[in-house]
């Protein structure tokens, strides 16, 4: 992770044009786009390929993961339909990009990954940047639920199902994005909770996420 995080014109002006591929894509939410064109998505990025964070393409973080394309990125956060101060849990960390999204988004973010060296790389560069998101390491099916309930939650790997945990820790009123699927593509989904706990689940597309792997520490 670098120690001085210098974001450069340059970086802005490759941003600028990242926010208008994912516009064109089909991104209109403007808190997202204004997010994403906030936030500097190099910093989460070895020193050796900058090159590379600003391609709107995966790429690998390391320990089998990586950091989102960030159309993706951008199409899961505008599912989530943020209103400032909602308390949103993240299951899958990763490099911790997406979190920083949410947090500039205005939500008061948890999160969870169940990678050490992931873990402890993204505690360190989200205080940093200045964005107070509460990491923790663990168990992402099992959620967090000494903290819920929450407003949102976002899953950020390829579950086979919805974990159940994590709807009971769900707002009455709020929504849960998932990708499911039990190969390498999934299905996007939204779960949305209603005042009487029933749930509607709606499908939007099909993605490619690394697989979310239950009971690993």
């Amino acid at each position: 992770m670098p120690v001085n995080l210098e974001d450069s014109f340059r970086h802005k002006g490759l941003r600028k044009q990242l926010v208008e591929t994912i516009r064109r894509k089909g991104i209109s939410d403007p808190e997202v786009l204004r997010a994403m064109e906030t936030i500097p998505r190099h910093f989460f990025f070895d020193s050796s390929f900058i090159s590379f964070a600003y391609e709107d393409q995966p790429f690998p973080i390391g320990e089998g993961q990586t950091i989102s394309q960030p159309y993706t990125v951008a199409f899961q956060s505008e599912l989530l339909r943020i209103k400032k101060g909602d308390k949103v849990l993240e299951v899958g960390t990763g490099s911790g990009y997406q979190a920083s999204i949410l947090a500039e988004m205005g939500a008061k973010v948890f999160s969870i990954e169940r990678i050490k060296p992931l873990y402890l790389k993204a505690k360190e560069i989200l205080p940093k940047m200045g964005y107070p998101v509460k990491v923790f390491y663990g168990d992402g099916y099992k959620g967090l639920p000494g903290f819920a309930p929450f407003h949102r939650i976002i899953v950020t790997a390829g579950a086979p199902d919805i974990p159940e945990p994590l709807i009971e820790q769900l707002k009455p009123g709020g929504i849960l994005v998932i990708p499911v699927g039990k190969g390498d593509i999934q299905i996007m989904k939204t779960l949305e909770k209603d005042d009487n706990g029933q749930v509607r689940i709606t499908d939007h597309g099909t993605f490619r996420f690394v697989p979310l792997l239950e009971n690993r520490s």
